[in-house]
Formats: C-alpha cells, structure tokens, sequence
C-alpha cells in the first residue's frame, strides 16, 4: 500500500508541481489576470482567447470567480475605442446574471458589424474617382507673369 501511495505522490509533483510551485503559479497567474488588457490591433476573439486560458488555469488551482467579477473585469480591459459599447453593456445588461460566452458574443457581434461598415467604407471610396479638368489658354500678352500664373492654377488643381 506504501508504495502505490509514493507513487501517486510522485507522479502528482511531476506534473502539478509542490504546494510552492503551485503558489507561486497561482500569484503569477492573478498578477497576469490583474493586468490584463486589451493590446492595440487585437481581436476580441484574441481577448477571449487569453482571457480564458488565465481564467481556467485560476479556476483550476482553486480560484473562484462570480459572473459579475468576470464581466467587469472584461469590460475594464478593452480599450477606449470600445467605451460607448462598454457604456451601453454596463447600462443595459444585468452583469451578475450574464455569461463572459454571452459578453464576448455580444463583443464579437459588434466587432463584426464595424468590420463590415469599414469594409463598406473602403469598398465606397475606391468606386469614387476624382476627375479633374485642366484648361489651359495662351495669350499672347509678352509677359511671363501669366505663364507662370497659369503653371501655378495647373499644380493647384492637381494639388
């Protein structure tokens, strides 16, 4: 019996570490989920992404969280080109009651709709040409003065 137990005992600190590598996992792990923000040019699938993985490594060495604290926390990370969206959620929804998978629907929902109107933006501007029209007259005055007045107008308007 002795010797099923040091087994057990063995392979449990080979693979989750001792009680201070566990600690010191778990503080890192906090520290990591206390900083966490949304990074400039990241998806809201990328957030969730990460967001995740440090909730479930929590989860996983004895950390609770309530909905409330997650949805929080995940509308306190994005940044501020997300404010009136963060505005609206935190108004309209009841944030104890709320999934974080409900959340980072609705997130990823409007994340979507702007991908699609900037690419409809894009999509407008490069049907749009811009067409210009150059009119040029020689008069024969003898001064250079309106040669060179003419060239001016011709660049401005190219300009």
């Amino acid at each position: 019996m002795y010797v099923s137990k040091e087994m057990w005992d063995i392979l449990e600190v080979t693979h989750e570490g001792t009680s201070d590598v566990k600690r010191a996992r778990k503080h890192t792990l906090i520290q990591e989920y206390e900083l966490f923000r949304m990074k400039p040019g990241e998806t809201i699938a990328e957030v969730q992404k990460r967001f995740t993985h440090i909730i479930n490594h929590l989860i996983g060495l004895g950390k609770v969280f309530d909905n409330e604290e997650l949805n929080i926390k995940i509308l306190k990370c994005l940044n501020r080109s997300w404010q009136p969206n963060v505005t609206i959620i935190s108004e309209t929804r009841d944030l104890t009651t709320l999934t974080t998978s409900t959340l980072f629907g609705k997130l990823r929902e409007h994340e979507l709709k702007m991908i699609r109107l900037n690419e409809q933006e894009h999509g407008d501007r490069k049907q749009k040409g811009i067409a210009l029209k150059s009119a040029v007259q020689k008069e024969d005055s003898g001064d250079d003065c309106s040669s060179s007045y003419s060239e001016t107008e011709t660049l401005t308007l190219l300009t």
